[in-house]
C-alpha cells in the first residue's frame, strides 16, 4: 500500500459518517469502535480494492493504523496528536504530502474532531489485529550448524572442496587440476603479503618434497608481519580510513594513523575478531584507545555553519556515518537508507536508525589524549607524590598568606650568606616568571643593591625586562626581569661580601598595574660555599595562590620542613611528561536525548529513542540515561554474540571475497533483500559456525580456506567451464584477477631494491607540503626514500586521487567500500608505462639487476615471475635489450600481465 495513501484511508473513515458523528454531543468523547469503525473498513475497501487488504497494512485494523506506513512514524500516537503521521498529514502545508492529496482539504472542525479524537486517547477496543512483519531476509535466519556432503571424489577431501565440488557436479562441471608449484607460492604471498616471493623463497617450495609442504609454507606466511600490512588495507577500505578529514578544506589528520596501526598490529597478532569488534566500538573502556579511531575514520565537516538548521544537518551527517559504516563492516547491511524512513527492502525500521544513532550520540569528531599504560603509571606515581607533599604540608605549624602581586616578604632566621637565588617552578596563567625587584636585607641594608645578578635566562629584546632591573632599585613592570621560560627560571644575586641576611622581599609588580607571570611555585635558597645552596624560605608553607587568610609577617617554616617538601615537588615536576600524545579517535561525552527526525530532517525532531540495536536482532534493553561508554560496550556485546546471524557470516564472506575476487555472497556490504544470494549458502554457514568455534580467530579461517583443494586449483580456463560459469562463481578453477593498486606498487619497489619495510607510524605524502586555509593537494615532481614505504603507510588524502596509482580503482574514502570496482582503462596503461614512478625504479631495477654476476634477463625474471624464461622469451630480451636498455626491459617486466594479475 502506497504509504502516502496511509493516512487518507483513515481520514476518510473518520470523518465520513457525519450523522454518526453529529449524534454526539459537543464535549461527547468519540466513541471510535461504534462511530467510525463500520465506515473504515468499507472505505479501505472502496479506496484501494481488496487486494490491498491482503497485505497486512489496513488501517481499519487497530495494529496497523497505529503502526503506520514506510515512512517510520506512527499513524497514530494515542494521547499525542503532535507525535500522530495523520495529524501531520491533514495539517501540512499544500503540495507538502498534504492528505488528502486531491479534492477539498479537510475542514477546520474536520481536522479538530480528528485531533480530539486522538489526544482523548485513541480509544479503538482491541480488534485482535495484528502487524504484519515481513519476512525476515535469508541472512537474519540463525546459522545452522550444516553437515558437509560425502563425497567418495578424493578432491573433495576437505568440507569446503565438498560443498564447491556438490554444486559444481549440480552444474555439470568438474574442478581444475591442482597449480604448478610456482604459481602456489606466488598466489599465496601476493595473496597473503601483496608482495612476491624472493626467488630463494621460490626454489625452497619447489624443492620441497614433503607431504606437509604447501601447510608448512601457509603457516610461515600467516606468521609474517606484510601479512598484518597487506589484510589491514582491506579493512581500512570497509571503514573508509583517510589521514584527512575531507570536505572543502581537507585538512590533514596528523594523529589519525594510530588506528591504522591497531588493525595491523591485530591482524598480525590474530586478536580474536569478537575482541576485534569490541575494541573498535568501545576500546577506551579496555585501555585499546586507537581502536576506536573506527567511530570517526570517516568524512568531517570542520567548518561549522552559523545557521542552528545547518548545524544540526552536519551533526547528524556525522552520526549516519558512524551508523552506516558500523553496519556495513561488521553487519553487511545498508543502515543509512532507514535515515529518512523505514528500509524499503530489509527489515530496518527508521526507529532503528535513531535507536543506533543514540548509541554513537556522545562521540564527537576531534581528538583525545591517549591513555596508555605508561600514561596511567605516571598518573598513579603523581598521585603517591601529591598524597606526600599533602603530608608533609599538614605537618607544618601553620600556613603563611598566599602569593600576592604587589608584595611579598620572606623571613627567616639570620644566616650568613654569600649567594641568594630564587628559583621558581610555576607562575600564574603558566606564562614566563617576572619579578620587578629582589631585595635581600641584612638588618636594615638591602644588600641586593650591590650584588651581581645571573639568571637561567632573559626575556629577550624588550627594554622594560632585563636582568639589570632585578636589583637597580626601581619598582614596577618597566623595571623589570622576565624569564626566558614558560612557568619557570631562577635569578641570583651574588653578594658583594658576604652578609647575615635575614629576610628576602620580591614583587611582580609594586605598582599593582599587573599581576600576571606573578611566581606561585618558588625556593629561596642561599650559599655560603660553592654548590652548596640551603632553602630557608618559598611557597611550600604559603596558602594556594588567590586564597585569603594565613598570618602575614611570620617567619617561613623550618629549613627541614621546606627543603622536604621542596623535594617532593621536584619529584612531582619530574612525573610531568613533556608533552602527552593525542589520538584522532573522538571526543567522548554524555549525550543528550536523541530523536526520531521525520524524513530524516534534524529540524524534525519526533520522540526521543533510547539506545539499542535493530529490533530485528533484538534489544539492548538501555535506558534514556545510559552513560556514553556503556551504550557502545552493549552494542559491541550485542553484534559479537554468537546468536546474531550477520556478525560471523559477514565476516568469513569478506575474506572469501578477497581471496577469491568474489564473495560467497557476491555483495560483502550488503546482505540484505537487494544484496546478492549465497552461491554456496550451507558452505557459509558451515564456514560462519567454525569461525565461532575457533574462537573467532581470523588466521584458522585463511587456513581453512587455503588448505583447500578450491584454493589451490590452477586458472586456466576450459570451454565448458566458461560457457556455464563465465564469472566462476561455482569455482571451476582458481579466479584470476588483477592486483590492486598498493600491490602493483610494492612490488615495483621490491623489483628495484627500493621497498623500505619499516613499520607503523606517521605516514609518508606523495603531494607537495602546504598550509592553506583550505588544502589545495598538488603531487610531488618525484618520491625518495622517504616515499618508498609500503603503500599502506601512505597519508590517505580523502576525496583525492593517489597519483599515478589511485587510477587503479583505489577508493577515495568518500564513503565505505566493501568491494572495489574493476575497471581496464588507458589511463592505467599510460601510467604504468610512462609514470616517473615507474620510470625511476625500472632504472633502479636495471642497476640492481647489472650489479649481480649471473645473467640480468633470468634474474628479472625469477624476480617477478618466479621463474626462469623461456628460450624464445630469453631471446627476445636479449635482444629487446641490446636495441632499447637493461632499463626499458625492466620498464616492461614491470607493466607484464604475469606482475600485475593473480594467478
Amino acid at each position: 500500500m502506497n504509504p502516502r495513501q496511509l493516512p487518507w484511508i483513515l481520514i476518510c473513515a473518520l470523518v465520513a459518517g457525519p450523522s454518526a458523528h453529529q449524534s454526539q454531543g459537543a464535549e461527547d468523547p468519540v466513541d471510535f469502535a461504534r462511530d467510525v469503525a463500520p465506515i473504515l473498513a468499507s472505505r479501505c475497501v472502496q479506496c484501494h480494492g481488496p487486494k490491498k487488504q491482503e497485505h497486512g497494512l489496513r488501517l481499519d485494523l487497530r495494529a496497523t493504523a497505529f503502526m503506520g506506513g514506510d515512512s517510520g512514524s506512527p499513524g497514530v500516537v494515542a494521547g499525542d496528536s503532535a507525535m500522530s503521521e495523520i495529524f501531520h498529514r491533514i495539517t501540512a502545508p499544500a503540495g507538502a504530502n498534504r492528505m488528502p492529496p486531491k479534492g477539498a482539504s479537510l475542514s477546520p472542525d474536520e481536522i479538530a474532531r480528528i485531533q480530539r479524537w486522538i489526544d482523548e486517547g485513541a480509544v479503538w477496543e482491541d480488534d485482535g489485529s495484528v502487524a504484519t512483519e515481513q519476512p525476515k531476509p535469508w541472512s537474519f535466519q540463525p546459522i545452522g550448524d550444516p553437515t558437509p556432503p560425502l563425497t567418495n571424489d578424493h578432491w573433495g577431501t576437505s568440507p569446503i572442496d565438498a560443498y564447491v565440488l556438490a554444486r559444481l557436479i549440480q552444474e555439470g562441471l568438474e574442478p581444475a587440476g591442482e597449480a604448478d608449484k610456482i604459481t602456489l607460492i606466488r598466489r599465496l604471498y601476493l595473496d597473503l603479503h601483496g608482495l612476491l616471493p624472493t626467488s630463494a623463497q621460490v626454489e625452497k617450495f619447489v624443492q620441497d618434497q614433503r607431504s606437509d609442504a604447501w601447510d608448512r609454507l601457509v603457516t610461515e606466511a600467516l606468521a609474517s608481519p606484510r601479512y598484518g600490512e597487506r589484510w589491514a588495507q582491506h579493512w581500512l577500505d570497509v571503514v573508509q580510513y583517510a589521514d584527512t578529514h575531507g570536505y572543502e578544506m581537507n585538512n590533514p589528520r596528523p594523529n589519525a594513523y594510530p588506528y591504522r596501526d591497531y588493525v595491523i598490529e591485530a591482524l598480525n597478532q590474530d586478536k580474536p575478531y569478537d575482541q576485534f569488534i569490541f575494541e573498535q566500538l568501545a576500546g577506551d573502556t579496555v585501555g585499546v584507545d586507537a581502536a576506536t579511531g573506527f567511530l570517526v575514520a570517516g568524512a568531517w565537516d570542520q567548518v561549522e555553519s552559523k545557521q542552528p538548521a545547518a548545524t544540526a544537518l552536519q551533526r547528524q551527517d556525522e552520526l549516519t556515518a558512524m551508523v552506516n559504516t558500523t553496519g556495513t563492516a561488521f553487519l553487511g547491511l545498508t543502515l543509512g537508507c532507514a535515515r529518512c524512513h523505514n528500509h524499503k527492502f530489509d527489515p530496518v525500521l527508521q526507529r532503528d536508525f535513531y535507536a543506533l544513532t543514540a548509541v554513537f550520540a556522545g562521540v564527537r569528531h576531534g581528538e583525545r589524549p591517549v591513555n596508555s599504560p605508561e600514561y596511567a603509571l605516571a598518573q598513579s606515581l603523581k598521585d603517591e607524590a601529591d598524597a606526600r607533599i599533602h603530608t608533609l604540608r599538614n605537618e607544618l605549624p601553620g600556613f603563611r598568606p598566599a602569593v600576592q602581586s604587589g608584595h611579598n616578604e620572606e623571613l627567616f632566621a639570620p644566616i650568613l650568606a654569600r649567594s641568594v637565588r630564587m628559583s621558581i617552578q610555576a607562575t600564574g596563567g603558566g606564562a614566563e616568571p617576572c619579578i620587578d625587584e629582589l631585595e635581600v636585607w641584612s638588618g636594615e641594608t638591602n644588600v641586593a643593591l650591590s650584588a651581581t645578578p645571573t639568571s637561567s635566562g632573559n626575556y629577550p629584546n624588550n627594554p622594560k625586562h632585563k636582568l639589570a632591573h632585578i636589583n637597580d632599585g626601581q619598582v614596577g613592570n618597566a623595571h623589570s626581569w622576565i624569564s626566558d621560560e614558560q612557568g619557570k627560571g631562577w635569578i641570583q644575586l651574588d653578594l658583594a661580601q658576604p652578609a647575615r641576611i635575614d629576610s628576602v622581599v620580591w614583587a611582580r609588580d609594586r605598582q599593582l598595574k599587573i599581576a600576571d607571570r606573578t611566581p606561585t611555585n618558588y625556593t629561596i635558597a642561599i650559599s655560603n660555599a660553592a654548590d652548596q645552596w640551603v632553602i630557608v624560605s618559598g611557597s611550600q608553607d604559603r596558602l594556594p595562590f588567590a586564597t585569603e587568610g594565613g598570618e602575614a609577617g611570620t617567619l617561613s617554616a623550618s629549613q627541614e620542613s621546606l627543603t622536604h617538601i621542596a623535594q617532593a615537588e621536584e619529584q612531582r615536576r619530574a612525573l610531568e611528561p613533556t608533552s602527552r600524545a593525542m589520538l584522532y579517535a573522538g571526543k567522548l561525552e554524555q549525550p543528550g536525548p536523541t530523536h526520531r527526525l521525520h524524513r530524516g530532517d534534524a529540524t524534525a525532531k519526533r520522540e526521543v529513542v533510547a539506545p539499542d540495536t535493530l529490533a530485528a536482532l533484538g534489544s539492548l534493553n538501555l535506558s534514556l540515561e545510559t552513560p556514553e561508554d556503556e551504550r557502545r560496550i552493549a552494542l559491541a556485546r550485542g553484534i559479537v554474540d554468537p546468536e546474531n546471524p550477520l556478525t560471523a557470516r559477514v565476516m568469513v564472506n569478506r575474506v572469501w571475497h578477497h581471496h577469491f575476487g568474489t564473495g560467497i555472497v557476491s555483495t560483502p556490504g550488503d546482505f540484505g533483500t537487494n544484496g546478492g544470494s549465497p552461491s554456496h549458502p550451507h558452505l557459509l554457514d558451515w564456514l560462519a559456525r567454525q569461525f565461532i568455534n575457533d574462537g573467532w580467530s581470523i588466521k584458522a579461517l585463511h587456513r581453512r580456506i587455503l588448505l583447500s583443494n578450491t584454493y589451490r586449483q590452477s586458472s586456466t580456463p576450459n570451454p565448458m567451464g566458461l560457457a556455464r560459469d563465465v564469472d566462476t562463481r561455482l569455482l571451476w578453477r582458481f579466479p584470476p584477477r588483477r592486483l590492486e593498486a598498493e600491490v602493483i606498487h610494492d612490488c615495483i619497489l621490491q623489483l628495484s631494491g627500493s621497498l623500505d619495510l619499516s613499520m607503523g607510524g606517521p605516514g609518508f605524502s606523495t603531494f607537495e607540503p602546504n598550509q592553506n586555509y583550505v588544502r589545495d593537494y598538488r603531487p610531488k615532481e618525484s618520491l625518495g626514500p622517504a616515499e618508498w614505504r609500503r603503500m599502506v603507510y601512505m597519508q590517505k588524502v580523502r576525496m583525492e586521487q593517489t597519483p599515478l596509482f589511485g587510477s587503479f580503482d583505489m577508493p577515495d574514502a568518500g564513503q565505505v567500500c566493501p568491494k572495489r570496482s574493476q575497471s581496464t582503462t588507458a589511463i592505467q596503461a599510460l601510467n604504468l608505462f610512462n609514470g616517473r614512478f615507474v620510470l625511476d625504479h625500472a632504472k633502479r631495477m636495471a642497476t640492481l639487476l647489472a650489479e649481480l654476476p649471473d645473467n640480468p634477463v633470468e634474474n628479472a625474471y625469477l624476480s617477478a615471475f618466479g621463474r626462469s624464461p623461456s628460450a624464445d622469451e630469453a631471446s627476445e630480451a636479449k635482444s629487446f635489450i641490446a636495441e632499447q636498455s637493461l632499463a626499458a626491459f625492466c620498464r616492461a617486466i614491470m607493466n607484464s600481465n604475469e606482475l600485475v594479475f593473480l594467478p
